[in-house]
Parts: structure tokens; C-alpha cells; sequence
């Protein structure tokens, strides 16, 4: 099914901001989006419920494989994404 899923491979998302991957895998998401010129629509669970070294090796994994050479992503990386996401308490 065409502009279901991102592709992966060299794909601008995959291998860009880290801190914008990292919150797709802790909220999920369910927005229509353009990567590299083309829409996708389909929804993504949250995993918040990972630990961070489990985010962070998922996120490395994908930045190293499939013809992509990007950065590792950390868990300290995860941790600090996580706590801005947290609500402000007053």
C-alpha cells in the first residue's frame, strides 16, 4: 500500500533530527507527513513504555542499516527528550 509507512532506507527523517525521531517513538504518530516529497498517513503506536538504551539502540539500529550512515543515538539522548516531554508542574 503506497504512502503507508516511510521508507527507511536514506530517508530524510530517518537519518535527520534525532530529537524528532525520538519523539515519533515515545508519542507515536498519527499526522499525515511529507518526507522526501511524498505523504504518509499511517498510524504509529507510543513506546514510551521502552527503556532508553531500548529506544536508543532501535533508533541507532535503523540510522546504521539499510544504506544509512548516521549517528548512534544515545541513551542519554532518549532520557533528555523524555523529561521535555514531561508536563511542567507548578
Amino acid at each position: 500500500m503506497p504512502h503507508l509507512n516511510p521508507p527507511l532506507a536514506e530517508s530524510s527523517w530517518a537519518n535527520g533530527n534525532v530529537q524528532r525521531i525520538i519523539q515519533i517513538v515515545l508519542k507515536g504518530m498519527s499526522d499525515r507527513v511529507p518526507i522526501d516529497d511524498e505523504y504518509y498517513s499511517n498510524s504509529m503506536p507510543a513506546f514510551a513504555h521502552l527503556s532508553n538504551a531500548q529506544i536508543a539502540d532501535v533508533l541507532t539500529y535503523i540510522r546504521q542499516s539499510f544504506g544509512n550512515q548516521s549517528s548512534a543515538v544515545t541513551a542519554t539522548e532518549v532520557l533528555a527528550v523524555r523529561k521535555k516531554m514531561q508536563p511542567k508542574h507548578k
